[in-house]
């Protein structure tokens, strides 16, 4: 088996150690013999998206959501095409903001989202930082997600259903302990740190869902993740005191 993971953007939105979330995709694809290629999507590139198995979208500072905005116009047709036909993306920070309909600046300039996402982002005088514990429902499984926060932008959600609940940190907005978005296969998050490396229950959700697409039903066999689970045990032990 193979898959193609897209990483949109590695030279504009790559903030707080995202890439690491690609490292950690390859990574765990090729413990279980699974062949990977990375494909670099950038600014100016013609994508159809047909042949990414798996797409991942960093964050970045404003400057640069607003090029990406701009380039996102000739690729937004193929993107939503590929994501209503469930291809699986993880969207993180200023990716997830340019998802949902638009992201205000303080100045209460719009840069324009893609509209895949229910929601919307405004900018805040305050930034919402520091570590972040939440509780998430996926598949009918109960787990934790752990990471690091840092944004000022401040996400409200319409008609989708968030990532998880809030229980140590700020989540979405500082306000209603909602944290990230989820609709269909795509999956729209704060979590830096990096995210997946941290939370390997969701680095599997991704590609479990990224083959079954591709090959149909499969045998998704576990790792022995005991040292990731008790880094992370020991994460929540530490924040869940203070």
């Amino acid at each position: 088996m193979k898959l193609t993971i897209g990483h949109m953007y590695p030279d504009l939105l790559n903030l707080y150690g995202d890439r690491g979330n690609i490292i950690a995709l390859k990574k765990r694809c090729e413990w279980r013999k699974i062949d990977v290629e990375i494909k670099e999507i950038k600014a100016g590139i013609n994508e159809n998206f047909a042949d990414i198995d798996l797409l991942f979208f960093g964050g970045g500072s404003d400057r640069e959501q607003k090029i990406v905005s701009e380039d996102l116009k000739s690729k937004k047709k193929n993107l939503i095409k590929a994501i209503e036909d469930g291809m699986p993306v993880l969207a993180i920070c200023g990716g997830y903001q340019l998802l949902g309909e638009y992201y205000k600046t303080l100045e209460g300039n719009k840069i324009e989202g893609l509209g895949i996402l229910d929601a919307y982002t405004v900018a805040s005088n305050k930034r919402l930082i520091g570590n972040i514990v939440v509780e998430a429902h996926l598949f009918n499984k109960k787990f934790y997600l752990v990471g690091f926060e840092n944004h000022s932008g401040k996400t409200f959600l319409r008609n989708c259903s968030p990532l998880g609940t809030v229980i140590i940190g700020y989540g979405n907005n500082g306000e209603d302990k909602k944290e990230g978005c989820v609709y269909k296969n795509v999956y729209g998050t704060y979590l830096h740190g990096p995210l997946l490396p941290k939370n390997p229950e969701m680095a599997d959700i991704l590609i479990e869902t990224a083959l079954s697409r591709k090959y149909g039903k499969i045998n998704f066999e576990p790792l022995e993740d005991s040292i990731e689970q008790r880094a992370k045990e020991a994460f929540i032990k530490r924040f869940m005191k203070k």
